[in-house]
């Protein structure tokens, strides 16, 4: 009968020492060998009548190492059972115990392998954490800016002849040139569209009075602002190029347009909300202010769950076993099985993220445990179902079409999409519940400052 001891050998970790009697294995293997001789299709033999010495000689030594191993296995598994342990992966074998395995001599084995157990620790107290509920504060601006984009959106465009004002619309060729406006042989050329106003506000007075057909040579950097110059180098595929603000191109006028804006009347208001009694400006700006601050609120919502994430990792004490982790990684922690093991320093370089994302994961894994948060089939089907209207845009879908039906059913048979679902909303009611133990002080940011203070923490995590 197999046994099993274990044997502490550093901090929570432990070796086991598999000893198997060839008890253990023999009987499995000897049927598993007369099993094969019945189905062995060897030539020159009937199926069937295979000598049993041949399909030992053939097969013997591949059938007799599964079954030890199987027999491994099995005591390793119902000893973990057993005892209750936690374990981090799989059991890593501690040595090359398995070139010991001779079919023509069963004899009793010994096998060693090494566990990381995995740590009990406390969370901390989420009620004491000092967090901050940031409420953007919409201005009027900002309301004003959103029913002029909304108006210019869904406005109409005519054809004029010259360029008259910054709310002129210019189609035009960008072609690569030099200073004096000579094209660049093989150089960039492209089509865009933009409004005169995207220029830089000294600049926008050099298209007054010009029309279709008319040239400008301008430097980049001259002639649009930082944000605008982004998006147009972005958009001429010069994003990674350096030095791309200094480039000169001639700016060739294909067509000049005026956008006149939809008006403010109740025609449009219905348009954009349908059934929402939006019957003056008054209203359309009370109801897109309210837009705003859900968009903001939102992003608010989504910076307490980071200080919530932090609060509960910066605050966790757990203690892993380092040396068996170290070692699954650089044997265990590879892509592929055609992939060379991890060298110490990869493994060195790479195992603090690691383990912040390990900390993480049994932090999170607590949380559900102990409240017990659940995800339920129904709930990846809605998850689907809003994810597919979000990609069409947020339309107003019946949601009693079979062809949505259908692509809902199909989700959930491909099982990376549903894991995929399974893990974002479990992610998200583990944040929504912690949101419900903070107490969150609120204080009042602009919308300039507090996209500032999320994009600069952004990049501190890179």
């Amino acid at each position: 009968m197999a046994t099993i001891t274990k044997e502490n050998i550093g901090l929570l970790h432990e070796k086991l020492t598999v000893k198997l009697q060839k008890t253990d294995y023999l009987p499995s293997f000897e049927k598993a060998l007369k099993e094969y001789s019945k189905k062995a299709n060897i030539p020159g033999f009937r199926k069937g009548m295979v000598p049993s010495g041949l399909i030992k000689k053939m097969y013997g030594p591949s059938l007799f190492a599964d079954e030890v191993l199987k027999s491994v296995d099995r005591e390793l598994i119902g000893f973990l059972e057993t005892d209750k342990l936690e374990i981090f992966a799989q059991p890593l074998p501690l040595e090359s115990d398995f070139g010991q395995l001779d079919v023509n001599n069963p004899i009793d084995y010994t096998f060693n392998f090494e566990i990381g157990m995995k740590p009990e620790f406390q969370l901390p107290e989420l009620a004491k954490a000092k967090t901050t509920k940031y409420v953007v504060t919409v201005t009027d601006e900002m309301v004003n800016n959103e029913v002029d984009r909304l108006q210019n959106r869904h406005g109409n465009m005519k054809d004029v002849d010259a360029v008259t004002s910054d709310d002129n619309v210019l189609n035009v060729n960008f072609v690569e040139a030099d200073s004096e406006g000579n094209t660049v042989d093989g150089g960039i050329t492209k089509d865009n569209s933009i409004l005169v106003k995207y220029f830089s506000e000294a600049y926008r007075k050099t298209w007054m009075g010009k029309k279709a057909g008319d040239t400008e040579t301008v430097q980049l950097k001259n002639v649009f602002d930082e944000k605008e110059r982004e998006w147009i180098i972005s958009d001429l595929g010069l994003k990674d190029v350096e030095g791309a603000e200094e480039k000169y191109f001639n700016i060739v006028i294909t067509k000049v347009g005026l956008l006149e804006k939809r008006e403010l009347n109740e025609e449009f208001f219905n348009q954009l909300y349908p059934n929402k009694e939006v019957k003056t400006a008054e209203d359309f700006k009370a109801k897109i202010k309210e837009e705003i601050q859900k968009h903001w609120d939102a992003q608010a919502n989504n910076q307490i769950h980071d200080q919530i994430f932090h609060a509960l990792v910066d605050n966790t004490e757990i203690k892993f076993p380092e040396g068996f982790l170290k070692k699954w990684i650089k044997t265990q922690g590879t892509q592929s099985k055609d992939q060379e093991p991890k060298t110490d320093e990869e493994v060195e370089k790479e195992f603090p993220t690691f383990l912040n994302q390990l900390k993480w994961t049994l932090i999170s894994e607590k949380i559900v445990q102990d409240n017990a948060i659940q995800v339920d089939p129904e709930e990846i089907k809605i998850f689907a179902k809003q994810q597919l209207f979000s990609y069409m845009g947020g339309a107003n879908l019946s949601e009693d079409q079979p062809w949505l039906t259908d692509y809902i059913d199909k989700m959930m048979k491909d099982r990376k999409y549903v894991e995929d679902a399974y893990t974002r909303i479990q992610s998200q009611k583990i944040f929504e519940w912690a949101a419900t133990q903070v107490k969150p002080t609120d204080k009042e940011i602009s919308a300039e400052d507090f996209t500032k203070m999320t994009e600069e923490h952004q990049h501190s995590h890179h």
